[in-house]
């Protein structure tokens, strides 16, 4: 894991990302609890966001990594079937109303995808109480 010398955590070679395929997922704490998130790229841009739908809030993916339907134009929940739109996370149909995933900082360089954390959502640290296992990521 290389060591950037800020708050970046390092995810993943940028080369795994490949354009409208899987997606890299990640553990995350949201406001404290156990969750996880996701990136991807998608016409050539790495974005995140917090893998929870806006209709319910459970995981999306179908498959582990697995977010865009059939036509990999929108990230689809695989639940109920609520899209949207990969640049922005914005709804682009279905039950998920006006609502927006939550998006997640990250930055593409030196050959390796980086999130920044945010107040609400940090990492995971796998010797804390309470934290999900290791061997579960």
């Amino acid at each position: 894991m290389p060591d950037t010398g800020d708050d970046a955590v390092y995810l993943c070679p940028a080369a795994d990302l490949a354009d409208r395929g899987k997606a890299f997922v990640f553990d995350v704490l949201q406001w404290r609890q156990p969750a996880r998130a996701f990136a991807l790229r998608f016409d050539g841009k790495v974005v995140a966001y917090l893998n929870r739908c806006v209709h319910v809030p459970a995981e999306m993916d179908w498959q582990e990594g697995e977010f865009l339907d059939q036509d990999r134009e929108f990230i689809v929940c695989s639940i109920h079937g609520a899209e949207y739109e990969p640049r922005t996370g914005r709804c682009a149909g279905g039950p998920c109303g006006r609502g927006s995933l939550t998006a997640l900082k990250v930055e593409e360089r030196d050959g390796g995808v980086y999130w920044y954390p945010s107040r609400d959502t940090r990492p995971v640290v796998f010797d804390e109480p309470g934290a999900p296992s290791a061997a579960g990521s």
